[in-house]
């Protein structure tokens, strides 16, 4: 009977925590809905785990969910009570003694502390995290209180993947560049078993089909989003070679997607024969084509080798592809010169123009900086000169043109000072003369052009196609101008910028005068505008080159089929015509309001004159207002329905790829010619560079792969 009340009274107690919403745990509240049987609360300094024996209304007990119970059996002793038995030392510990539980918290510290024997002997330290300590001073309590209130739904003997753990490894050694063979490297090995013993060490050749396999799910995710993509793909060429004597093609793909993003994708990245070959490039092209199912959407090409004969070699590649592809504007738009590989390659030239300028000015700050003393000596000099510049003297990185530009541009400012003290110091001889001094002066004055102009191009959020004839054109008038210098040293170094970039004008201003077209900001006027300042009297005919090629290009739009828009479908529209194309045929219908022959007349009017081509009205219209946060790919998704042939046309333009620096990226490490592959992955079967090289491109545009939920650190509230 006694027994049978103390029950009673058991139910009572867990049928009032059951119905109990909320407890209170130290200073914090805490949701015991939120909790599961088993997890654990942070309660004061020491972790307890919430009860998970105690029977629920009626008779039936609860499963014991902790994990503890892996590494424990329940053996019944003496009195009704029972105790814990490790299975690995066979050590007991006090469980329950009638009614009354103990609780696992002192089973959890034998298994996680290392208190086991057996677990010390195999090095599995199967720690729970920390919940903070306590340093000298008490301040880890109050920390442990507030900010580190932590439920932990999983540890220990946590569920484990092999091959899951494997594939993540993958994932760690491709977007880190680490070697395939870390995974025979002891070290990697000792780590790896502290962390998770049960981890079985692959082998090499294991670990690069583990690459693959990565690489091959990541690739049917991007076919899936090619699949959708509405419009053309745009591609950009990068020449790899090899101290093996092997070549390497990089194609990366630019697109618009239904939502107007740009988006860029490494698509291949391929062994060839000869990459400067135009059959062979033509054909690593054509390959990759067919391997994303795009043999019809080439628009582009954008090349970044410096080829001395690149009209020759830009017409034998668009014969090639030609013939395999149908080229928009008979391929006039085909081939495109990276702009940021100009910007770098002119800089670079002037740079070497004055190289000997260079080198004494480098080798004086050398001097200089070597001690603390020199410095002193030069910051007194620059005192006593009184020089204004705030500027600070500082060595450049010789492959990385901008750093050199602002090194001469310092160092301008100081010439007085380190003449002044080559004549004080009889150690120091390297002081520029002032005919060098006028060199530095007028090289820093080209350069800040291209300095200036990079900074721009980097600044932009979005780098669409539009963005660049701007700063082309002024670029072009500003070294055609500086031709003219009255001074020769400045008209010299400016007559060899110009001839350089002005062949890049030739070639290139086409492109990058239609993407402005494209720009309802500036259309056909600042294409006159620049022009007018350009070629002056002659303008007319340059204008007009652009002009009959954005009339010719949206005439092969018009001839392309095009797919209903969601507000077409709405309104049981069967056509594709402009947004302004009158669809009813015959006479109106009447309205009842007696004016027939108005609505005749009105026909009449409309079958007489022949209603506007979208590219017409577009041009027609007032100019956008130039605002700074203007979004340009947002305004041609906003009137995509108003130009339905129009956007379609915009959106392939404005995805050329005309620089082949990615946004974020610095124009100034952009290389000017072929990049060298590494020794390493030159070792690499060419199937396994693929995977590493794409992959990694890939895999930062996937979601974040989700933690397991046995092994997730959850933050409860209050944390």
């Amino acid at each position: 009977m006694a027994e049978e009340t103390a029950n009673d009274a058991q139910v009572a107690q867990d049928n009032e925590i059951a119905l109990s919403n909320e407890a209170i745990q130290g200073d914090e509240l805490v949701h015991v809905e939120e909790l599961s049987q088993g997890d654990d609360l942070v309660q004061g300094n020491e972790l307890v785990v919430s009860e998970v024996t105690t029977p629920t209304i009626g008779t039936r007990r609860r499963r014991k969910k902790s994990l503890v119970w892996e590494h424990f059996t329940i053996e019944a002793v003496a009195g009704g009570a029972t105790r814990a038995c490790c299975k690995l030392c066979k050590q007991t510990f006090a469980y329950s003694s009638g009614s009354k539980i103990a609780g696992t918290s002192h089973l959890k510290r034998h298994i996680t502390l290392g208190s086991c024997p057996k677990i010390k002997n195999q090095e599995q330290r199967l720690a729970l995290p920390s919940t903070g300590g306590t340093d000298n001073d008490g301040e880890g309590t109050i920390e442990r209180r507030t900010k580190r209130r932590y439920r932990y739904t999983g540890y220990a003997n946590a569920a484990f993947d092999q091959d899951r753990s494997c594939s993540y490894l993958a994932k760690l050694i491709i977007q880190h560049d680490y070697p395939l063979h870390i995974v025979q490297q002891p070290s990697f090995a000792i780590f790896i078993e502290s962390l998770q013993p049960r981890f079985k060490i692959v082998d090499v050749e294991t670990m690069e089909g583990e690459v693959y396999a990565v690489y091959q799910k990541e690739k049917e995710n991007l076919l899936q989003a090619f699949n959708s993509m509405p419009g053309r793909i745009s591609l950009t060429i990068g020449l790899w070679t090899t101290s093996q004597t092997l070549g390497y093609v990089s194609l990366a793909g630019q697109f618009i997607d239904s939502e107007w993003k740009v988006h860029r994708r490494m698509l291949n990245f391929m062994m060839v024969s000869s990459p400067h070959s135009e059959n062979a490039l033509s054909e690593a092209i054509s390959m990759s084509l067919s391997d994303w199912n795009m043999k019809d959407r080439l628009f582009t090409i954008t090349l970044d080798n410096e080829c001395s004969s690149h009209d020759i070699y830009s017409a034998n590649l668009r014969d090639h592809l030609s013939n395999k592809n149908n080229l928009m504007l008979k391929g006039q738009l085909f081939v495109v010169r990276c702009y940021a590989h100009i910007l770098n390659a002119v800089a670079l030239d002037v740079i070497a123009s004055i190289h000997g300028v260079v080198y004494s000015i480098r080798e004086s700050i050398k001097f200089i900086k070597a001690s603390s003393a020199r410095e002193e000596k030069f910051a007194e000099i620059a005192l006593q000169l009184e020089i204004p510049s705030t500027k600070t003297l500082c060595l450049d990185v010789t492959t990385q043109w901008n750093t050199t530009y602002l090194m001469l541009l310092a160092a301008l400012d100081y010439k007085q000072t380190f003449t002044t003290l080559e004549t004080c110091d009889d150690n120091y001889n390297e002081a520029p003369s002032a005919e060098d001094w006028k060199k530095v002066e007028a090289a820093c004055n080209y350069l800040k052009l291209l300095y200036d102009s990079a900074h721009s191009i980097m600044a932009a959020a979005n780098p669409t196609a539009n963005i660049f004839f701007h700063e082309a054109w002024k670029l072009q008038l500003e070294l055609a101008n500086g031709t003219g210098h009255e001074d020769p040293t400045f008209s010299s170094i400016a007559k060899d910028m110009h001839e350089r970039f002005d062949k890049y004008w030739k070639d290139c201003s086409l492109v990058l005068a239609i993407a402005v077209v494209m720009d309802p900001r500036f259309k056909m006027k600042l294409v006159e505008f620049s022009y007018s300042k350009i070629y002056g009297a002659g303008a007319a005919k340059y204008v007009k080159v652009v002009d009959d090629a954005v009339h010719e290009l949206y005439k092969e739009y018009v001839a392309q089929p095009l797919p209903l828009t969601p507000a077409y479908v709405d309104q049981g529209e069967g056509n594709n015509g402009p947004a302004n194309a009158n669809s009813s045929q015959g006479a109106p219908a009447s309205t009842g309001d007696g004016l027939l022959d108005f609505d005749m007349y009105l026909s009449e009017i409309q079958s007489s004159q022949p209603s506007k081509s979208e590219l017409e009205q577009y041009l027609d219209e007032s100019l956008t207002p130039r605002i700074q946060e203007f979004d340009i790919l947002n305004w041609w998704k906003l009137n995509t329905v108003k130009f339905p042939t129009l956007s379609k046309m915009a959106r392939d333009i404005l995805a050329i790829p005309v620089s082949m620096v990615s946004s974020g990226s610095s124009i100034f490490c952009a290389g000017t010619g072929s990049h060298m592959l590494d020794d390493y992955r030159s070792s690499l079967r060419p199937e396994i560079v693929e995977a590493l090289v794409c992959a990694k491109d890939w895999l930062q545009y996937s979601p974040p792969a989700t933690e397991a939920p046995s092994s997730a650190l959850v933050k409860a509230q209050g944390s």
